[in-house]
């Protein structure tokens, strides 16, 4: 196992490229379903798939990707020119906002569907390749934790600025205008940042070149489908990331029909971001002093907790009700932090076949990740559906019905900690960590993780 210390000229940029994929996940993991239920007048359910399918195309799509991004490791040395292309994404980011005046209800779900699609199959090019980064590089278990320390850290602040600076953007009462406006502002943004990732990528390359594959050894989607460990992760992950994306899509939700002021979704933001920036050193310190698995399933518990005190609603009061997202929070920074450090651990230990399969098994992760960003509002429309909410459009003031606003609480804090506890529940299941932490892993070690 290498003992390669990452320089901060190569961490810093490499870092900095999470900034853009911050913004792609949160504007529209927050802020869309409400744009489409709230703005344009979709009812819940229609809204919800217009979410959903657009992102199931994913399953299939980022393994792809992760195999041409294998294809041009091996052929060039490198993964960037596939990132370079999803930078492209920043103009499907921006058609998702800019809804022309005349759709309404379904027509104008249909657009954010096909500008959705687009978004994601480009916003893959470039997460994939990303994500594939720290198991091409030579580096040990404890610096691959440092490594998304980093990059964790960056994109909390990227999602903590972005939940924060588009509804200040878009104003008070805004329309489509003020969403597209907001839209351009942050695709500048997303671009800029997502081109000095791919320096950074670069150079870390070059600061920690990995070992190449051992003449024979091929790679592919099946290395990766065939490993238990990654398997248990990757379905852990899965319920996480669902968990995760309709708590994030519920904020705005629970801001206004339960806490009864809309202003609040940017302090309800900023009481789960800044948390999560702020603890991530130091869970990067509990992954070297107790290992990844144990900090992971500590900070799902302590996810499943804030959550049941926030069931109690607007009768906890503000500050009671601040501090259980804040909660939630400190155990988001772990839950983004040690899974992602795993990955390259489980590559790792899956030998030359998983040197040369990276991408497909970061393919297979982001389509979990990304099943996740569409499943996750789409629990949440069901809860809203099923309570009755009513849709309606920008201006509009509807009074919701008791049922409605009881969905609206109980799908923001109940359903979400079911969730949490089954992903405990399937974390459980993953034993490589012990291993990974100690030493190298052996042939024997190897084996098991592939079965």
């Amino acid at each position: 196992m290498s003992n390669v210390r990452l320089p901060l000229r190569a961490l810093v940029p490499f870092a900095a490229g999470s900034v853009g994929m911050g913004i792609w996940v949160t504007v529209p993991g927050i802020f869309l379903l409400y744009f489409l239920t709230d703005i344009l007048a979709v009812p819940p359910h229609v809204a919800g798939l217009a979410l959903l399918l657009p992102n199931v195309a994913d399953i299939v799509v980022h393994p792809w990707v992760g195999r041409i991004s294998d294809a041009g490791l091996a052929g060039r040395g490198h993964r960037r020119r596939l990132m370079l292309a999803g930078c492209v994404v920043v103009l499907a980011f921006v058609a998702m906002f800019t809804v022309p005046s005349d759709l309404h209800g379904t027509t104008a779900a249909i657009w954010v569907a096909v500008a959705l699609v687009a978004g994601n199959l480009l916003y893959s090019c470039y997460q994939v390749s990303y994500l594939a980064t720290p198991a091409d590089l030579g580096i040990g278990y404890h610096e691959r934790t440092r490594l998304m320390g980093y990059r964790n850290v960056v994109i909390t602040v990227s999602v903590l600025l972005a939940g924060v600076a588009a509804p200040a953007v878009a104003g008070d009462d805004p329309g489509v205008g003020d969403y597209t406006r907001m839209a351009l502002l942050l695709g500048a943004v997303m671009l800029a940042a997502m081109l000095v990732g791919i320096t950074g990528v670069a150079r870390l390359n070059r600061a920690a070149p990995g070992t190449a594959a051992e003449p024979g050894h091929r790679g592919g989607l099946l290395v990766a489908l065939r490993d238990r460990q990654f398997r248990v992760l990757t379905a852990s992950y899965l319920t996480v990331a669902i968990t995760m994306n309709l708590v994030l899509a519920a904020m705005p939700y629970f801001a206004e029909y339960v806490l009864g002021r809309s202003a609040l979704t940017s302090v309800l933001i900023a009481a789960f971001m800044a948390p999560a920036v702020l603890t991530t050193p130091l869970w990067v310190l509990v992954a070297r002093r107790f290992g990844k698995q144990r900090g992971l399933l500590a900070a799902q518990a302590v996810f499943v907790a804030g959550s049941l005190v926030l069931a109690l609603g607007a009768e906890a009061g503000l500050p009671l009700l601040i501090a259980a997202v804040a909660m939630l929070g400190v155990a988001f920074a772990a839950m983004q932090l040690m899974p992602l450090s795993m990955v390259p651990d489980v590559i790792a230990a899956a030998g030359p076949a998983g040197t040369v399969s990276a991408g497909s098994y970061t393919g297979l992760w982001t389509a979990a990740e990304a099943t996740g960003g569409a499943v996750g509002p789409y629990v949440y429309s069901i809860c809203l559906a099923a309570g009755g909410f009513v849709a309606s459009t920008a201006g509009e003031h509807t009074t919701q019905s008791s049922g409605a606003v009881a969905a609206v609480r109980y799908g923001f804090t109940l359903v979400p900690a079911v969730l949490m506890t089954i992903a405990i529940v399937l974390q459980r299941r993953y034993t490589l960590d012990k291993r990974a932490n100690t030493a190298a892993p052996s042939a024997d070690a190897r084996e098991e993780a592939l079965r």
